[in-house]
């Protein structure tokens, strides 16, 4: 029988091989969800799932896209906002 803290969903189960032939059951920590678009709530794209002591260790530029509003809107979003902006609309 698991351990307590193991028989929860908190964690989730991988089944690894090991070198002697082995399928062992090890419990690694779930991803967070993905990051969402403010304006659309579409999936960003360019910004990793991870858990916070790994992007930590993430450079800053690989965090986000390189572009204004990047990490915040989708492109088609950022790019509607732009236009906006530059009608003067907004």
């Amino acid at each position: 029988m698991p351990r307590g803290m193991f028989r929860s969903r908190r964690l989730r189960r991988v089944f690894v091989k090991t070198p002697g032939s082995r399928t062992v059951l090890q419990y690694r920590r779930r991803k967070p969800s993905r990051a969402h678009c403010a304006s659309c709530h579409k999936p960003l794209a360019g910004i990793p799932r991870e858990i916070n002591s790994i992007m930590r260790n993430i450079p800053k530029t690989a965090k986000r896209p390189q572009r204004p509003y990047g990490g915040m809107f989708c492109s088609a979003c950022t790019r509607a906002l732009v236009q906006r902006k530059a009608r003067g609309a907004a």
